[in-house]
């Protein structure tokens, strides 16, 4: 009876990681409010921690071992109770121009933190976390999808050659001039022959006839539905870019959004990230902005000229403007993919884009006869300002939203040759703003601009309690069964129990690796988990039994045993390991999660109940020459 070195370096190798990254666990972090840039080129120094804890010291909020670190600080404090109090007086203490979040706060010694030890997230249900409730402007996404519809109906009536005196827009209504009936007769049953997406109304002004164009009721709504998929989709491409594991996000009615990120680390990071309602537009530099244009103040002169307009320049505080013309060439909308750098020429932050085959086109065909001109990358953003009323019979605040708009032109270059589908963007303010502005372009363009409209945080108490009925659940479970494996198996028994232990170790271990959230199912999973590790050994025992009582010595009944219950273990935990793969493919929130711990706890437990046993009982039993009897 051997067993060779190599599984024993293995096991070696298995529990001390496993025993090391398992540790972590043991150390729960703590509530805090992190303090960060309402802008990801926003600088923040050490002064902003003494500033906060002033702002506590006022409200007599404790905290302790304040930090800082990575452009954030960081002020824990000692109770969640007292973590949502910080956060409201933070946010009206210091203003705007910085993003108050709730965080958690990691408790695991140094040591294990430079090893990468870290404890296995939580899941909504067990940690808590962030709950935001998201509007979609639902009248923007109308306005947004007109404006590119008025210069796609532009564009179409000037291919096909129908005649119009001026096409206008003005409160999602486009109206076209013509010179007589018969060319506005021609355009309506273009129009009808098209897409018949406009209700049509022919009207007589004194300069003529024209035509009013309004989208119809099913169009709206088409428009609206697409708005809410598409902001969607982008919020859960955005949620993949900053690595949040296990996060709920789906549809509330008709325009709202509600996002769950459990154990979010950085939280402050992720409220930006998905609030920032932000899009590009490619323009170019109008042929009138020099004369426009003070050259030493920056500053527009005179009225905006028609078919423009004026924009901040490099940043909203800079004092400068820049005249651009008012069709785009396209918007965020065509960009396919995006990556943050360095650029070779200057050393500055850049982002490369790629464009899709229609972007390719549009750019290319802008842009041709455009060589030597100045092109300008605008960037829009929508925003909400909070405010504070107080009532005047109750005395309590409350929060007012009001949501604007902020554009500014990040850069205008000169266009050296015509562009096609790549080209990048230079003159970026920071490394930080290059990487946030690629992110959100990879992660896809907002249909319409989402607005904040609740922030809750699920309490600490709630995830404590579900934690101690989940750990208490564990704990029953595991006893029960070690007590049945050691009376009805003896020493064999005891083995086995040695290697649900590492079973669970293991599995805590490997979720921390991929980052994956235990939830309340999860935690089903592991039990459910702990009785097929145990079924394996009862497979494995119950064999060298029988083989004992065919007449086979204790060695060989030992090796026959574990040789001939490998192929029932395996199968077994094959058909089940591929139903939890095909949970976790059609399945979402705590079916995941299940399903997540339940195809981890399968593969631990083929290792343990195999190898691992059979290592345990070579040891005991493998050197006895005179082996006469199995205590099993």
């Amino acid at each position: 009876m051997r067993y060779p070195a190599w599984k024993y370096l293995l096991i070696l190798v298995v529990l001390v990681v496993s025993t090391l990254y398992a540790l972590p666990s043991l150390y729960p972090d703590e509530p805090a409010v992190q303090i960060s840039g309402a802008k990801a080129g926003t600088q923040i120094d050490q002064s902003i921690i003494q500033k906060a804890e002033q702002i506590l010291q006022s409200e007599n909020i404790a905290s302790h071992d304040n930090s800082f670190t990575n452009n954030a600080a960081l002020l824990r404090l000692d109770t969640s109770e007292a973590q949502l109090k910080a956060k409201e007086a933070l946010r009206r203490g210091l203003g705007d121009d910085y993003v108050v979040a709730l965080n958690l706060a990691p408790t695991t010694p140094e040591w294990l933190q430079k090893i990468g030890a870290k404890p296995m997230k939580l899941g909504l249900d067990l940690r808590g976390g962030v709950h935001f409730l998201l509007e979609v402007d639902m009248d923007k996404a109308i306005s947004q999808r007109m404006e590119t519809s008025a210069a796609d109906l532009r564009r179409q009536l000037r291919d096909n050659k129908l005649k119009f005196n001026s096409l206008s827009l003005n409160n999602n209504t486009i109206t076209l001039q013509f010179a007589n009936n018969a060319d506005r007769d021609a355009v309506m049953d273009f129009l009808r022959r098209n897409g018949n997406e406009y209700t049509q109304q022919a009207v007589a002004t004194s300069e003529g006839s024209s035509l009013r164009l309004n989208y119809t009721d099913v169009r709206k709504q088409e428009i609206q539905s697409y708005a809410v998929n598409q902001n969607l989709t982008t919020l859960r491409n955005r949620i993949n870019e900053l690595g949040v594991a296990e996060a709920l996000v789906q549809t509330q009615g008709r325009n709202r959004i509600v996002v769950e990120l459990p154990g979010v680390q950085d939280t402050a990071e992720a409220k930006r990230v998905l609030g920032r309602t932000a899009n590009l537009e490619f323009r170019l530099v109008s042929d009138l902005n020099d004369q426009y244009i003070d050259p030493y103040t920056g500053q527009l002169t005179g009225p905006v000229p028609p078919g423009t307009e004026a924009f901040a320049f490099e940043s909203l505080d800079s004092g400068r403007q820049i005249l651009l013309n008012r069709s785009r060439i396209l918007t965020g909308e065509r960009v396919q993919n995006a990556s943050s750098g360095f650029s070779q020429d200057t050393g500055g932050a850049e982002v490369n884009i790629t464009l899709d085959a229609a972007g390719g086109k549009l750019m290319a065909d802008a842009t041709r006869n455009a060589v030597g001109k100045r092109m300008a990358v605008l960037f829009i953003e929508n925003k909400q300002k909070i405010t504070y009323v107080k009532d005047p019979k109750t005395g309590a605040q409350t929060e007012v939203r009001t949501p604007y708009t902020e554009s500014v032109v990040i850069n205008a270059a000169t266009i050296q040759q015509v562009l096609g589908s790549q080209f990048r963007i230079t003159g970026l303010s920071s490394p930080q703003e290059a990487s946030e502005l690629a992110l959100m372009l990879r992660a896809g363009a907002l249909a319409a601009p989402m607005y904040f409209v609740e922030e809750r945080v699920v309490g600490p108490s709630l995830g404590q309690e579900n934690i101690d009925k989940g750990i208490l659940s564990t704990e029953v479970g595991f006893i029960l069964v070690a007590i049945w494996m050691v009376v009805f198996f003896r020493v064999f028994g005891v083995i086995a129990n040695f290697a649900l232990v590492v079973n669970i170790a293991m599995i805590l271990t490997v979720m921390s690796w991929i980052g994956a959230s235990l939830s309340l199912p999860g935690i089903a999973g592991i039990i459910i988990t702990i009785g097929m590790a145990v079924d394996a050994n009862v497979l494995i025992c119950e064999r060298i039994r029988e083989e004992i009582k065919w007449g086979a010595s204790p060695k060989q009944a030992i090796v026959a045993g574990y040789e001939r219950a490998y192929n029932t273990i395996f199968d077994s935990n094959l058909t089940t390991f591929i139903v939890a793969f095909i949970l976790f493919a059609i399945g979402s929130g705590p079916i995941k999660s299940f399903a997540v711990t339940h195809m981890i706890g399968i593969v631990c437990s083929m290792f343990t109940s195999i190898t691992v046993t059979r290592a345990i009982v070579q040891l005991i039993y493998g050197k006895s020459r005179n082996l006469k009897k199995l205590s099993i």
